[in-house]
């Protein structure tokens, strides 16, 4: 018998805000800067839905750790300028948080400051406040199940009792990696067979997500 979906787990970036797009951008600009020339399809692969340490792992290992550093800073900088004159909600996002009646979270690779922004930017911050979990706060970012089990202790729900709402292929992985189902948007960058597996539905408009959660 399937467990009756209790709590709705969001990622933020690319599922909430319209935010991969600038993130995907500023990253190409940054390695060209700094000495990684990347395209815009590697990024995708590297570093879409991981976390700060993850992505700076990476940085570290192919440049060391000061240029690691420096790289996170000049992201952190050019990122927030951008957001502030381009970031939109995901299209369709508010009118499918206005349907939902599940309770709600958000659970993102961001750090909280960020989420604080891109959320606050958009008007959705306040929608999900004292509900908003960050990889930070976790030993292990995505693809690793830890933060989405962390965000479901925290509400107080089951992870069989969970549902992750994700647009990176790392995230779908961690869902299942969690025990819990998800429904993988394909409606911005991430290619619709990168986010398909087990327990997984993919979709491409905001609009069917309410009928999709009354669905699982």
């Amino acid at each position: 018998m399937v467990t009756p979906i209790e709590l709705v787990i969001f990622d933020c970036d690319g599922v909430l805000v319209d935010s991969e797009r600038i993130a995907v951008r500023v990253q190409v600009a940054v390695g060209a800067e700094l000495g990684w020339p990347l395209t815009e399809a590697e990024v995708m692969d590297r570093f879409v839905g991981r976390s700060n340490a993850s992505i700076g792992e990476q940085i570290a290992t192919r440049l060391g750790s000061s240029r690691a550093v420096a790289w996170q800073a000049r992201f952190e900088q050019l990122h927030r300028v951008a957001v502030d004159a381009e970031l939109v909600p995901v299209d369709g996002i508010r009118e499918a948080l206005g349907a939902i009646t599940l309770p709600t979270c958000v659970a993102s690779s961001g750090s909280h400051e960020k989420m604080r922004h891109t959320l606050g930017h958009t008007g959705i911050y306040a929608h999900f406040e004292g509900r908003i979990f960050s990889a930070a706060e976790v030993a292990h970012g995505k693809p690793a199940p830890d933060l989405f089990l962390h965000a479901a202790r925290r509400m107080g729900v089951e992870p069989s009792a969970c549902i992750v709402v994700e647009d990176s292929k790392y995230g779908v992985q961690a869902a299942r990696a969690a025990g819990m189902r998800s429904l993988g948007y394909s409606g911005g960058l991430t290619p619709a067979e990168w986010l398909e597996g087990p327990d997984t539905v993919v979709f491409d408009d905001m609009r069917k997500l309410p009928l999709l959660l009354s669905e699982a």
